[in-house]
């Protein structure tokens, strides 16, 4: 059962952007936070997260949704660091653990207390079913970036043009593998967490149907 909204044959949700109309935020903390990722993610991990960003910041930019494109990108690139070995936690889940580390490099960036919290935020609620995009605007574009990237949940929203654009420069290199081993381990360690939760509400079927790993887009998984 594929984890989607059909169109009906209507236009996408998020339509007329390319994928360089997508905004890429050139700050301290934006490079900062690329470097964390390529050195601690997997290719593939790191992959996901710059995608992450791209639908999410897409969605914002087409739909006009009001986000804060730096802690958008910051949280996207940080959202799974808690699933890295160096940073996995055997007490909280991963997404907990994650927003720690995102505080601990916020503070390193200078960021305010505020700002801190909100990007711990916005990676907490990436494992939401959903965000209210009055909420939380950031919150909202990253959850459902996150739900497509893993599930295709909300990928026909996306031009098939755009999606394989996006796919042609950040391919997937097997990520339905080694995010599934992840999860399943987290469950297994924490039962109580959000990715026990996906493993037990059939996690490893809902993926085999991602559009994203479709065999037509080069480079998938």
């Amino acid at each position: 059962m594929r984890d989607q909204r059909p169109t009906n044959g209507a236009e996408p949700a998020v339509a007329g952007i390319a994928l360089g109309d997508v905004p890429v935020p050139d700050t301290a903390a934006s490079r900062a936070a690329l470097q964390v990722a390529s050195d601690y993610h997997s290719p593939a991990l790191l992959n996901h997260s710059v995608r992450s960003y791209i639908w999410a910041a897409a969605r914002a930019t087409a739909q006009g949704i009001e986000v804060d494109y730096e802690l958008l990108y910051v949280a996207a690139l940080l959202h799974d660091i808690g699933l890295v070995r160096e940073f996995d936690s055997h007490t909280v889940p991963f997404e907990v653990a994650g927003s720690h580390v995102a505080r601990v490099f916020s503070a390193g960036a200078g960021w305010p207390a505020e700002r801190r919290r909100r990007l711990a935020e916005v990676i907490i609620r990436h494992m939401w079913p959903d965000v209210d995009v009055s909420m939380d605007p950031e919150g909202h574009v990253l959850c459902r970036a996150t739900a497509m990237e893993i599930v295709g949940r909300y990928a026909d929203d996306f031009a098939p043009e755009f999606r394989a654009e996006v796919l042609e420069h950040h391919p997937r290199l097997g990520l339905a593998t080694q995010f599934l081993t992840c999860f399943q381990d987290q469950a297994a360690r924490k039962p109580d967490s959000s990715a026990a939760g996906a493993v037990r509400a059939a996690l490893e079927t809902r993926m085999a149907d991602n559009p994203l790993d479709a065999p037509e887009h080069p480079g998938d998984s």
